[in-house]
């Protein structure tokens, strides 16, 4: 009895003196939040041949967001705004929860997964600016809603459900009949490593019509008929005039696809998606098509192999030192004389030089000629374009 009271005092002794430690080790296994400001300052300056008509030289910040990004365990969120001549408005807002490596649900205001243009943000596009066709579809635009996202081995899946069109910044009863939809983005990359990537996919999107709230002549609250607007601008933020633009009534609901392509090997790329767009519309009214691809070749002049990056089934941003020439052409095909609606063809063929000086700073320069014709929302013509950037991103 004596021998057993002595191991529990030693015991006691043991579990006071180890009971410190054990509350360090408590503390550690409890998940730390950590809060980190985010922000990005576009500088830019264009040069227009010819200008005049709606475009003019000059320089601009089209782009400062200021925002912050938190992460507690598996938790993640992030909210983030912008300013652009003299307009304030919200860009990413959403909350995260990360199942595992590979899984995570998102939920908020962001741009879904559609394509591979939706792995990079507006202003890491390689080629500067986001291909007409891509800004023309709104294919990757914010929008609110819930995406499922699985990134594992060769197979990279997302699925979203979203409220679409306006219901950022007007309310339900306001627009009469909220949008809703649903997309996916599927992607097979048998190879997705540094220096060597195969990856095909494709997307999908449903999504039906906008409507705004109308007074009937009972005086009943009613929602109009559907529609849908479509527009693109030049292919420059310094001036801003719209290229190809389309408002399609009676609309029921739009159907969009979008094949994509990823071949790398070493400091070679070349990348594209074709999209087509289909908006159904009511009894007697032809449906509107349109269609468009983009294709990109890129070298990496000075500097290391291309990366990957999983989470966005695409590219990794270069690293310090960097030298990439980017050469890309889009073409884009906004007419369907049957329904009578003439958006406008265009094309832009580009060259654009990228240097990385670190993760914090990059430099751009492109040149592009773009030409629109058979437009409703603009003359017959083409412009030369000559810009430079420089972006700060923390």
């Amino acid at each position: 009895m004596k021998k057993m009271n002595g191991i529990a005092k030693v015991m006691t002794v043991m579990a006071i003196v180890a009971m410190p430690a054990l509350q360090a080790m408590a503390a550690d296994d409890e998940p730390k939040l950590t809060v980190k400001p985010t922000g990005r300052v576009l500088m830019d300056g264009a040069v227009y041949l010819p200008d005049g008509d709606g475009l003019a030289d000059g320089v601009a910040l089209p782009d400062i967001r200021m925002g912050v990004k938190a992460s507690y365990g598996k938790w993640s969120g992030k909210i983030d705004a912008g300013y652009s001549f003299n307009k304030l408005s919200m860009k990413d807002v959403y909350i995260q929860y990360s199942f595992n490596s590979e899984n995570y649900l998102r939920a908020g205001y962001f741009v879904h997964q559609f394509g591979l243009n939706a792995a990079t943000s507006s202003s890491m596009k390689p080629q500067m600016e986001a291909a007409t066709t891509d800004t023309y579809f709104n294919a990757t635009g914010r929008n609110i809603g819930l995406e499922y996202v699985h990134d594992c081995g060769p197979a990279f899946l997302s699925f979203s459900g979203i409220v679409a069109g306006t219901s950022m910044t007007s309310p339900s009863n306001e627009q009469g009949k909220v949008s809703v939809g649903a997309l996916n983005r599927a992607v097979w990359r048998p190879c997705h490593a540094t220096g060597l990537v195969a990856q095909v996919g494709m997307s999908l999107w449903y999504q039906s019509a906008l409507h705004k709230a109308e007074t009937a002549e009972d005086g009943e609250t009613v929602a109009s008929k559907g529609y849908f607007n479509w527009s693109a601008g030049f292919p420059t933020r310094v001036s801003k005039e719209g290229m190809l633009g389309a408002d399609v009534t009676n609309a029921k609901g739009v159907f969009k696809l979008s094949p994509e392509w990823l071949l790398m090997k070493g400091r070679i790329a070349c990348e594209g998606q074709y999209y087509y767009m289909n908006v159904a519309r009511r009894t007697g009214f032809e449906s509107y098509r349109a269609q468009g691809v983009y294709g990109l070749l890129r070298g990496i002049l000075i500097g290391s192999d291309y990366g990957y990056s999983h989470g966005d089934a695409g590219l990794a941003t270069p690293g310090k030192g960097t030298l990439e020439m980017v050469l890309g052409y889009n073409y884009t095909d906004a007419n369907q004389g049957r329904s009578g609606i003439h958006g406008g063809i265009s094309n832009d063929a580009s060259m654009t030089l990228n240097y990385y000086f670190n993760k914090y700073v990059i430099g751009r320069l492109r040149y592009s000629y773009t030409d629109v014709r058979s437009s409703d929302a603009q003359r017959n013509r083409h412009v030369n374009t000559i810009q430079a950037r420089i972006q700060i991103l923390f």
